[in-house]
């Protein structure tokens, strides 16, 4: 006799209808706070999801930026989650993981396998060129996405969302 396969995770599950705290970074050389439409779209699921926005920044894309604008959001305590967008690619210029790894950051395979297999049937081979991770920074989960308005919704849609209550309870206890 086959099992049929699990049925999806339950709300309860993954942890309720807990409200979370959260930092978004847009990391870009290219953006600004007046135009940041994937910070934006970032900050409109998150609280559509019923979480808070405790932070947004927007800073260069470089590791001291990034390290300048997280560090003092992962030592809040009204912050549970950050999100960072952009700095996520090869070139030379995309340091936001470097900078998480900088800070000592514990990557969690899990998040990137699973946003690089989502992205792959949105856009193809190029979703193995996104570094998209999720790291443990000072105790709390940082997700580093890709800038893009569609890389930003596929991630928070699909994965952190769905995820993000129990990932927090799991890391509490």
């Amino acid at each position: 006799m086959t099992e049929s396969p699990p049925a999806a995770a339950s709300r309860h599950h993954l942890g309720g209808g807990r409200a979370l705290g959260f930092g978004v970074l847009s990391v870009s050389d290219t953006h600004t706070v007046d135009d940041d439409p994937s910070g934006d779209l970032a900050r409109r699921l998150i609280e559509a999801g019923g979480h808070k926005v405790v932070h947004y920044a927007l800073v260069a894309n470089s590791i001291a930026d990034a390290r300048e604008a997280l560090d003092p959001w992962l030592q809040d305590h009204a912050i549970e989650v950050a999100v960072t967008i952009g700095g996520t690619g090869v070139s030379s210029r995309d340091l936001t993981v470097n900078a998480l790894e900088a800070m000592g950051g514990k990557r969690i395979d899990g998040f990137g396998e699973l946003y690089r297999s989502v992205s792959f049937q949105e856009v193809g081979p190029l979703a193995i060129i996104s570094r998209a991770g999720l790291y443990l920074v000072s105790g709390k989960p940082v997700f580093a996405l890709p800038g893009s308005e569609r890389a930003v919704r596929t991630a928070l849609e699909q994965l952190i969302l769905p995820a993000a209550i129990h990932l927090v309870e799991e890391l509490e206890r």
